[in-house]
């Protein structure tokens, strides 16, 4: 009985035991039933708990991470991890944007592939770059964004500094809207890009939605998006695609550029341009930045966030820029100081890789020129990609509906206009996957799948409700 005290505080075999004393250890058994002593340990055990020399030490294989919930997966990135999982042959992942060639290979531009030789010929080193980057991309950047001879540039009134691609910068830019203008909300369109609002609840920036897409048209809501803009605070922050709305692929046309900006102007707004496209929209570096530079040249203060995920095809090497347009050089100094500031504490300082790519490229005349010869190659593939999905569409359903939308989108999406059960369809029947809100990329597409898409696309809008 004795024995059966000294135990009583001995957990199952849920858990471990540790006993710190030679005279007892070998002369006991952790057993299903609990912890057992042979006759000469139960003395010892008895012994060495009254003079005070046992040191037992209990441990539960419960985790501190309990609590810590499991998270959703991601909506573009889950799409992925489907479409990799499913082993049908006919199989099509329209879900994340990323260029494709019509073989449905991904692309590395060739003049990266010289850029990169360049730099090997350099022998460049890996050295740390400074907080704000590699001071050739951020001339580059900003140069390609607003045209080399633009007054902005001219007077120093630009604050640039590379940032993780276009998240990271936009990230940057909510950083400095918290801290600096406290209260300030920013306004989204409805839709948008699926991490546009993580990013700035991470920031605790308050935002809410202006109207954009128009479900009946699958068009642009222009009036409800000039409405919901005039009925905003003074002084909010507009988040503005820079063109290839995504995920709609629904551009302002200029006139209505013209009005957006009047409104913003009127209110007192800021405008903040997210421009992940520039050069893979419209095959033009020029006209897909025609949007940013019109309220640069109003003198209205703007903030920029940069990708060239896309337009180099740069998506692993996370290379982009935060650009903040001021009304002063002094201000636009001060602006970058606390943009460096905020970086510093987040990331230390950017990746050189990705920089000096586009740095070299755009530095280097032949290169560049190179470059605006591929940037138009792919928008033209997709174009071209648009326009067949389309005939396709036209001549297979025989009902009336005007499937015109789909040539007026532009850039590497096309907005469907299929519900969520609509698009479960397409991935459950014909295993086609895409993100839930009726987003396809054509960048994924080829010619020799148009027809196909074409069949999935017509059975998931007339036969789903």
């Amino acid at each position: 009985m004795a024995s059966s005290s000294l135990l009583s505080s001995v957990p199952s075999h849920s858990a471990s035991l540790s006993i710190l004393d030679t005279n007892i250890k070998g002369k006991l058994k952790l057993g299903t039933n609990g912890l057992r002593f042979n006759n000469e340990g139960i003395n010892n055990f008895s012994n060495l708990r009254s003079s005070g020399r046992i040191c037992m030490a209990v441990a539960t294989n419960v985790s501190r991470f309990e609590g810590i919930p499991m998270a959703p997966p991601d909506p573009i990135l889950g799409v992925s991890e489907a479409f990799k999982a499913d082993t049908s042959d006919v199989k099509l992942n329209l879900g994340v944007g990323a260029y494709r060639t019509e073989e449905l290979q991904p692309y590395v531009l060739n003049v990266v592939k010289k850029a990169e030789n360049l730099m090997l010929e350099r022998g460049e080193n890996k050295e740390y770059l400074p907080i704000e980057g590699l001071a050739a991309f951020n001339k580059a950047t900003a140069e390609l964004l607003l045209g080399a001879d633009n007054p902005a540039i001219k007077q120093q009134r630009v604050a640039t500094v590379q940032g993780l691609s276009g998240t990271g910068s936009l990230r940057l830019g909510a950083a400095l809207i918290e801290r600096y203008f406290p209260g300030a909300k920013v306004l989204i369109s409805n839709p948008t890009w699926g991490n546009h609002k993580n990013i700035f609840n991470d920031a605790r920036v308050p935002w809410s939605e202006y109207r954009y897409y128009d479900p009946k048209t699958v068009g642009l809501d222009f009036e409800g998006m000039i409405e919901d803009i005039k009925s905003a605070p003074e002084g909010t922050f507009v988040l503005l695609h820079g063109c290839a709305h995504n995920p709609t692929g629904i551009d302002p046309t200029p006139e209505q550029w013209e009005k957006i900006a009047d409104v913003i102007q009127l209110k007192n707004h800021f405008p903040f341009f997210d421009v992940a496209y520039q050069g893979f929209a419209s095959g033009s570096l020029d006209e897909d930045a025609a949007s940013v530079r019109l309220f640069v040249s109003r003198g209205m203060e703007v903030l920029v966030a940069q990708s060239y995920s896309k337009n180099l095809g740069l998506y692993a090497e996370r290379v982009g820029a935060i650009n903040v347009i001021s009304s002063s050089p002094e201000s636009a100094t001060r602006v970058k100081s606390q943009l460096k500031r905020l970086a510093r504490p987040m990331y230390s300082n950017p990746p050189v890789h990705g920089a000096r790519i586009v740095a070299n490229i755009v530095g280097t005349p032949a290169l560049f020129d190179e470059w605006k010869a591929e940037m138009e190659m792919m928008a033209g593939r997709i174009k071209t990609v648009r326009q067949a999905l389309y005939d396709s569409i036209s001549s297979k359903d025989k009902s009336g509906k005007d499937w015109s939308f789909i040539l007026k989108q532009i850039g590497m999406f096309s907005f469907t206009g299929l519900n969520k059960s609509q698009s479960d369809n397409m991935t459950n029947k014909w295993h086609i996957y895409m993100t839930k809100d009726g987003r396809i990329s054509l960048a994924g597409l080829s010619l020799a799948k148009c027809e196909y898409l074409a069949d999935a696309i017509i059975d998931s809008y007339h036969n789903v409700s």
